[in-house]
């Protein structure tokens, strides 16, 4: 069995922006109280015909386009969302379909905010054991469409977008090995659900298992790849809460890392928080080539999934659009 790595990112953000000043005029809330409560300050909305699958596309083409990998040689597709209104055809085979490749494998991940980290490992495993040459993965979510615009526990906290990442093969592995898992006892601490759907969340309850256990999973992860954390060169989180993840980051011992806190300017965008905060961190050149850097994703289900990669030594890319 060989390795894979990853090649480039990529992402996709909508142009309007929802800042708290914004939400505040139609709530009884304040920037102040946002920025306070949970380090956002403004957002991402997607427009109506910023679908799910069209923002992934955008943000795949920008992968495969900083990868120079040809499309005929991606051999798989692999969409996280929780957010997807339409069922079949899945997104990946939307996405795959509207950027001209020849019959990838096509596979959805719903895992809500862990779910790119899930696709990520998927990828990874399949360009590992042969059956991919290449892979992409991707996360998108259109939280938008499942809020309550009038309850203020929970508006102010999302946002529209989408990442990805193109995975290839390596001679030696530089993906390092995945520790995933759930706590189902507390799997209805967040929801999508009725019809139509909204999202729901018990915010104590998410927070307090997050601080708890989710440093402790991020050591294993560190753990399992070899890598102390004062070795870290970044850090990204799934984008929450700025004072979940600085606490996270503290705990851990990341004291050399870049720490990812894109959620400052684009809310919480479920699974394509992580990529969306790669891909920046890479237009930004914020990060060395080569540098071990650990991704950990915490969400519905209560799921989780991590690892950590070598920092890609991807070729110059121009800015998304």
């Amino acid at each position: 069995m060989g390795g894979s790595r990853i090649l480039a990112f990529g992402h996709y953000q909508p142009t309007a922006e929802l800042t708290n000043d914004d939400l505040a005029a139609r709530l009884d809330t304040s920037d102040e109280w946002i920025t306070r409560r949970v380090g956002i300050r403004s957002r991402r909305i997607a427009a109506a015909d910023e679908t799910v699958d069209r923002m992934a596309g955008r943000a795949a083409a920008d992968a495969l386009d900083n990868s120079r990998v040809p499309p005929e040689s991606v051999d798989m597709v692999v969409v996280a969302t929780c957010t997807a209104i339409n069922r079949t055809p899945n997104m990946a085979a939307r996405v795959a379909a509207g950027l001209g490749l020849a019959n990838p494998a096509v596979i959805d991940v719903n895992t809500a905010c862990s779910g790119f980290t899930h696709a990520l490992t998927i990828a990874d495993h399949a360009v590992r054991a042969g059956v991919a040459r290449n892979a992409l993965a991707i996360g998108a979510d259109k939280l938008s469409e499942v809020v309550d615009w009038d309850d203020r526990t929970t508006s102010v906290l999302i946002g529209d977008g989408a990442g990805a990442a193109m995975i290839g093969r390596a001679d030696t592995p530089e993906i390092g090995p995945a520790v995933w898992g759930s706590d189902l006892e507390k799997s209805r601490a967040i929801t999508i659900e009725g019809s139509p759907p909204l999202f729901a969340q018990d915010g104590a309850a998410v927070y307090r298992w997050t601080v708890t256990e989710i440093s402790r999973l991020a050591r294993e992860t560190c753990d399992r790849a070899g890598i102390a954390p004062a070795d870290l060169g970044a850090v990204v989180f799934h984008q929450a809460n700025l004072r979940i993840i600085e606490k996270l980051a503290a705990q851990l011992g990341a004291i050399n890392a870049v720490v990812a806190t894109d959620l400052v300017e684009s809310g919480n965008t479920s699974a394509a928080s992580i990529p969306l905060a790669l891909s920046k961190l890479a237009e930004a050149g914020r990060v060395p080539a080569g540098a071990p850097t650990l991704v950990f994703g915490f969400g519905g289900g209560l799921s989780y999934a991590g690892q950590v990669f070598r920092w890609p030594e991807a070729p110059a890319r121009t800015p998304a659009g």
